[in-house]
């Protein structure tokens, strides 16, 4: 849970590196939230608004941790829209999220695993 907040705290910094843990970690507690206010919307009969709400304020921290993802793996931030291009490029980009850091300093900072 901290690997999320630890997100939210950095809510709009798109500068540095962000660890797989860090950027899993937010995906997977972005989801069980996102599946939670889904089942609220559901019972409350507010037809989405809730997961609405909630992906609009979701939308700049999701972003920013994916361009300190791909920091990490010595990617510009910019290689983010490469997942426009139909089923390619959501692929190429899921591998440059799933990569490793690279060790040691890069042009992006100081590598967050401490190595």
């Amino acid at each position: 849970m901290n690997w999320y907040l630890g997100c939210w705290k950095k809510y709009a910094e798109f500068s540095g590196r962000a660890r797989r843990k860090e950027f899993w970690m937010f995906f997977l507690f972005n989801s069980l939230a996102f599946f939670a206010l889904a089942i609220v919307d559901v019972v409350l009969g507010t037809s989405s608004a809730l997961c609405g709400l909630y992906s609009l304020a979701t939308i700049i921290p999701g972003l920013a941790v994916i361009v300190r993802r791909l920091h990490d793996t010595d990617h510009s931030g910019w290689w983010y829209w490469i997942g426009l291009i139909p089923l390619i490029g959501s692929i190429v980009l899921l591998v440059f999220l799933c990569s490793d850091s690279k060790p040691g300093e890069n042009r992006f900072g100081p590598n967050p695993k401490g190595v």
